[in-house]
């Protein structure tokens, strides 16, 4: 089962929607069967709001689902309604970017490309404090708790059932100053510490690499269930972006495979974030 309320409820979603399409109906169609409306049907099906087992139980019985499945099914609804640890943080983790957090924590591996800046969960303290000062309209009483809520995701790197990370960072990810020499030191340092791990791999895009596929920061999330599918995320300043359609999946991971091939390998990648750290002082 999946290991997170926002995960949870995802699947559960998934799985409803296959239900209605295993029957060739339609939202409508279903929701004038149990003097439901259609959009309360599509509600269910894209996992918007929080999802009564009561609800669940109504469309398995009216599927005509065994009654395992349909246990199964209000059990995750039931455990979709729990809080992950994040929400304690309040506004430090805003709507948008919570769902995120609670897919990360169920996820099995993350493929991330970033152009600007060290991705979050390879992020200092002190880099990621710099760059939560620079935002616009941020509320200095949130920084701190948004820079716990940023450490403790990356406890996902070194658990007992740790995550697979591959990272791919554009050179200029490396010329950028964040705060200052010391801060970029000491971020270079956690890299090459990091990059010593087995479930992470970190390379460099380099300024040679030629011409690459147009696009922006990016993560894929993969998930350890099969029954998941894989998710493509991408965030900006007050909003993010989820997709999810296998098209749409198939694209960037494509991206990200072209992206990797031209990339240093990962010991190249390390020797030039060394010399990069070598070069502050």
């Amino acid at each position: 089962m999946p290991g997170s309320p926002t995960a949870r409820r995802r699947r559960l979603a998934i799985e409803l929607k296959k239900l209605r399409e295993e029957h060739q109906l339609t939202c409508s169609q279903v929701g004038k069967e149990l003097d439901w409306s259609g959009s309360k049907v599509n509600r269910l099906e894209t996992g918007q709001g929080r999802v009564q087992p009561s609800d669940v139980d109504a469309l398995c019985r009216f599927y005509g689902t065994s009654d395992e499945l349909r246990e199964l099914l209000k059990e995750l609804a039931k455990q979709s309604k729990t809080r992950g640890w994040w929400h304690a943080y309040g506004s430090a983790v805003p709507s948008w970017f919570s769902v995120y957090v609670g897919l990360e924590q169920a996820a099995s591996g993350l493929r991330t490309y970033e152009c600007e800046f060290v991705p979050g969960l390879l992020q200092t303290a002190d880099y990621a404090r710099e760059l939560h000062l620079a935002a616009p309209a941020q509320d200095p009483n949130d920084i701190e708790r948004m820079i716990n809520v940023r450490m403790e995701r990356q406890a996902l790197l070194t658990s007992s059932n740790s995550l697979d990370l591959w990272a791919i960072l554009n050179e200029s990810v490396l010329q950028h100053t964040i705060g200052n020499a010391k801060i970029m030191h000491g971020q270079f340092e956690h890299l090459l510490k990091m990059a010593e791990l087995k479930n992470i791999t970190i390379q460099v895009l380099p300024f040679d690499a030629g011409t690459y596929p147009a696009v922006g920061a990016f993560t894929i999330l993969g998930f350890p269930d099969q029954e998941d599918p894989d998710m493509v995320y991408r965030d900006g300043l007050t909003d993010a972006v989820y997709l999810e359609r296998p098209e749409e999946i198939a694209l960037y991971a494509k991206a990200f495979d072209n992206l990797r091939a031209l990339s240093l390998s990962p010991q190249r990648s390390s020797d030039l974030i060394r010399r990069a750290a070598q070069g502050l002082y």
